[in-house]
């Protein structure tokens, strides 16, 4: 499957299938909360929660494409992400663009 974040592929003509979306809304357990909680004291990144936005945006494509291969496509056009804090801790990332099947 093929994942664009521009509305063509170069040389490629296609049918439009529809708009494919995947989301997940992730969280880390308290003890990487506390130890965010503290590294905010000192500053700099805190890998708990980018590994966890990198783990959440894995599964968010991963969903993605199912939808789209269940629709017959042969690429995604269009692929954007984006995120929201749910709560304290979680957030939900949604993967989303235009699934489209090759002429």
């Amino acid at each position: 499957m093929k994942l664009v974040n521009i509305d063509y592929i170069p040389g490629q003509e296609f049918d439009v299938l529809g708009m494919v979306k995947g989301n997940v809304v992730q969280s880390k357990n308290l003890g990487k909360d506390i130890g965010a909680g503290f590294k905010t004291l000192v500053g700099g990144e805190l890998k708990g929660y980018t590994d966890m936005l990198q783990e959440a945006r894995q599964i968010a494509t991963k969903r993605m494409v199912d939808e789209a291969e269940s629709l017959g496509a042969d690429a995604i056009v269009n692929v954007k992400f984006a995120s929201s804090a749910i709560m304290q801790g979680a957030a939900e990332v949604i993967a989303y663009g235009t699934a489209v099947k090759f002429k």
